[in-house]
């Protein structure tokens, strides 16, 4: 069986969204990647270490079928805005957690 394969994008400072959306999906049937640390809810990273962690969420874009953008309140910072403009760029479906305020 083949399961779509979903990376989770949007702001660190949800992460009480990253986990719910991250059940939910996989509970959907899906493999989800998310991310590996919550910059905006307590990690601190050193500029080179958030340089990395951007590159290595690309590559795991590159691994999806699909992203899902978790945009609180319509919210979409702008290193998101990349991470969509790059899903795109590589033909990957975008889906948004609120759809309507894009």
């Amino acid at each position: 069986m083949k399961y779509p394969i979903i990376t989770l994008c949007g702001s660190t400072r949800f992460k009480e969204d990253f986990e719910r959306v991250n059940r939910e999906l996989t509970l959907a049937g899906n493999i989800v990647i998310s991310v590996g640390a919550f910059g905006h809810a307590g990690d601190t990273f050193t500029e080179e270490l958030k340089v990395m962690l951007d590159d290595i969420h690309k590559r795991k874009i590159d691994m999806a079928d699909a992203i899902y953008v978790i945009n609180r309140d319509g919210y979409i910072g702008s290193s998101t805005r990349g991470e969509i403009q790059y899903a795109i760029a590589h033909g990957k479906q975008v889906i948004l957690m609120e759809d309507d305020l894009m």
